[in-house]
């Protein structure tokens, strides 16, 4: 019985190792053709076949073996390398998560392509691969360390990975505006793009892909020991630090080379490895080909769909296209596949991000951060290109003093309130959406809204450029908005699970941050105000912008501070809190609202500004503990008192020339999201 029964498993297993293998070479087969066919100038299907057989010195022929066969050549290539690396990944790690993007090794070997361009051109031109490879593995040992390596669980290596992104993104960016001119061609290949201009591109990856692909597939007994226990890999003689760095350094060195050549391209690491698993393949010697040959299959078809679906915009990246079909695959993984998703233990759902409060008093911290707040105002008011005395400052503010200031006031004292006012809003939100996920390190930017607001914002720039300034903060608070609600929606049926936000909010952010690079790329919004904005920015801010500020402020904070005491109770746990009596899902879903809505006003007034809703919370976590109330009172004056010191920075520091706002938050706040989950991990282990 038990033979009859073994040989149809044999024989189940074939088939399906014939349909991965067969049916996914047929459909390379096929998707490479249609890739040669479409195009600027379509190309018949005959005339490529003939083309392929008998080349001739005619455009067709040429068009087709000088510039569609290497795009899809590479297209291949990377595929199947950024696959491999996903595969192995998931495999030393032992996390369904792990991929060549959601490490950071992607956003880490191409800081180091952008900041080689800038700092050491030379050294860039002869060795790209190098600079990348070294990139990438500074990042994914980042993100691995920070996430608690063996013991990471899924939910904690995502977002580690997202934060090392975020902050390797940060820096990317501050390079991108300092140094517009040398780093212009890079938005493209930033996006991830195949189009190559000849033969050189494949050249140089293929042997490298070739033989990493090789090593990777004659240890895959090596690798087949790490689905075991560690010490049952280790009594069958396996040394298993030294595999599990052979396997980190062959997925790093994938990653690097595809990077170097088409750019960071996400979720291909992730989704082709999952449907090869999801067919029964485990063996490695089986599992990496075939996931190379199914990441190659679908970056081609990412590719193909790109030149298929051409907007007025024209052709998107293929990396946009690539998220946009990964993001959903992440979704359903997360709602469907993975059960434990936040692991076990109190430190998957604590506030307590390691170190001790000071517990300072609440009365003496709160009168002091005000007046300092409104020192720093006055101060910010007084600086500029004009400089103004505070007593003459002091006196045209309240009607008196020297009127030849008063319209140099009109100009800046609307700006820095609705400073002010983003400040505190956004750290508000941060106290909120922090409750409602019971996670520190969570903000607006981390459950997509901020991708949303900006993708929103971006639809106005480019499809309706006359009614900038009326409809860019109603359309910004409607895709910040939208975003938001499409991942409630999702999560929903999860009771608002914490990780399951958290990792859906991933997914959405990645869909909104496709769309941008889209648009920036395809309007070559690079060197326009757009760039700014997304970076976020007070610049020309008025007084039209204060009053919507105040709106959503006046509004929001009282509701908030009203159900402080209930959003208390979320730190707890959803078992003790359903044990006080409280309705948890709906406590939760009332916390994200009044976040979302007031991470959507901020960015409507002053752009997308990441890391604020991060920082100020913690500091004041810091202070005097977990009190949702005094924290709402505490942040805000935080938040507004660091962004009127980012703005008043970004004006005169370089003066005429200004820094955003939003750049100075990010790289000051992108050390220190690093240093909280360093505090988070030595409090845990």
């Amino acid at each position: 019985m038990n033979d009859n029964h073994n040989n149809e498993a044999s024989i189940g297993m074939t088939w399906r190792v014939i349909g991965i293998f067969g049916g996914g070479i047929a459909a390379l087969f096929v998707l490479s053709l249609l890739s040669l066919c479409f195009g600027e100038a379509k190309i018949p299907a005959a005339t490529v076949l003939d083309g392929l057989l008998r080349r001739q010195d005619v455009m067709e022929h040429n068009l087709l073996w000088d510039i569609r066969m290497p795009r899809t050549v590479i297209g291949i290539l990377a595929g199947a390398a950024l696959a491999a690396a996903g595969a192995l990944l998931q495999t030393i790690t032992k996390n369904p998560l792990a991929a060549s993007d959601t490490l950071g090794i992607n956003a880490g070997a191409y800081f180091m392509v952008v900041l080689g361009v800038v700092a050491f051109p030379a050294l860039q031109q002869q060795f790209p691969f190098v600079l990348a490879a070294a990139g990438g593995l500074l990042a994914a040992l980042t993100a691995y360390f920070l996430s608690g390596g063996r013991k990471a669980t899924p939910i904690r290596l995502a977002l580690s990975g997202m934060i090392v992104s975020m902050v390797l993104g940060a820096f990317t960016t501050a390079i991108h505006i300092f140094k517009q001119t040398e780093t212009q061609n890079l938005f493209l290949w930033g996006s991830g793009s195949l189009i190559q201009l000849d033969w050189s591109g494949v050249e140089y990856a293929w042997p490298f892909v070739i033989a990493l692909l090789g090593v990777a597939m004659l240890a895959g007994r090596q690798f087949d020991a790490l689905e075991l226990d560690e010490s049952t890999a280790r009594s069958l003689g396996q040394r298993v630090g030294l595999t599990r760095a052979m396997g980190l350094g062959l997925s790093v060195l994938l990653a690097a080379i595809v990077v170097s050549v088409v750019g960071p391209i996400g979720f291909v690491g992730l989704v082709a490895p999952h449907l090869v698993r999801l067919s029964g393949i485990r063996k490695h010697r089986l599992l990496i080909p075939a996931s190379a040959l199914w990441g190659a299959l679908l970056i081609t078809a990412a590719d193909l769909l790109a030149r298929m679906v051409r907007s007025n915009l024209g052709e998107m990246p293929v990396g946009a296209v690539m998220a946009i079909i990964g993001a959903p695959w992440l979704i359903w993984l997360v709602l469907t596949k993975m059960k434990n998703i936040s692991g076990s233990g109190s430190g998957q759902s604590s506030m307590n991000i390691g170190g001790v409060a000071l517990r300072m008093r609440f009365a003496p911290t709160a009168i002091s951060m005000a007046a300092l707040l409104i020192v720093i105002i006055l101060v910010s008011l007084s600086l500029g290109g004009t400089r103004i005395p505070i007593a003459e400052l002091l006196g045209s503010l309240v009607g008196g003093g020297d009127s030849s200031y008063s319209v140099l006031l009109n100009l800046r004292l609307p700006r820095t309130l609705v400073a002010a006012g983003g400040g505190i809003a956004l750290a508000i939100s941060g106290v909120l959406i922090q409750s409602a996920v019971r996670n520190p390190l969570a903000d607006a930017s981390i459950i997509g809204v901020t991708s949303g607001a900006g993708f929103g914002a971006l639809v106005v720039l480019v499809a309706l450029p006359n009614l900038t300034i009326f409809a860019l903060p109603f359309a910004a608070i409607a895709g910040g908005i939208i975003a938001a609600a499409f991942v409630f929606f999702l999560a929903w049926r999860k009771s608002l699970n914490p990780s399951v936000l958290i990792l859906l909010g991933i997914a959405v952010s990645a869909i909104g941050s496709a769309g941008i690079q889209a648009m920036i790329v395809k309007a070559s919004l690079w060197n326009s105000t757009a760039l700014i904005w997304l970076t976020g920015t007070t610049y020309g801010r008025g007084w039209n912008q204060f009053y919507s500020m105040m709106i959503f402020l006046l509004i929001l904070l009282p509701v908030a501070y009203y159900l402080g005491r209930k959003f208390d109770l979320l730190a707890f746990g959803d078992e003790s809190s359903v044990g006080l009596g409280l309705p948890v899902r709906g406590t939760r879903l009332w916390a994200m609202i009044i976040g979302v809505l007031l991470a959507a006003g901020a960015v409507a007034s002053v752009g997308t500004i990441g890391f604020l809703g991060l920082m100020a919370p913690h500091a004041v976590r810091m202070m005097i503990g977990h009190h949702t109330r005094r924290s709402i009172i505490l942040s805000g004056l935080l938040g507004g008192l660091l962004l009127v010191i980012a703005d008043t920075l970004g004006r005169t520091i370089m003066a005429p020339k200004e820094i955003p706002s939003g750049l100075i938050i990010m790289l000051i706040g992108s050390p220190y999201f690093l240093f909280l989950m360093y505090r988070s991990l030595v409090r845990k282990f």
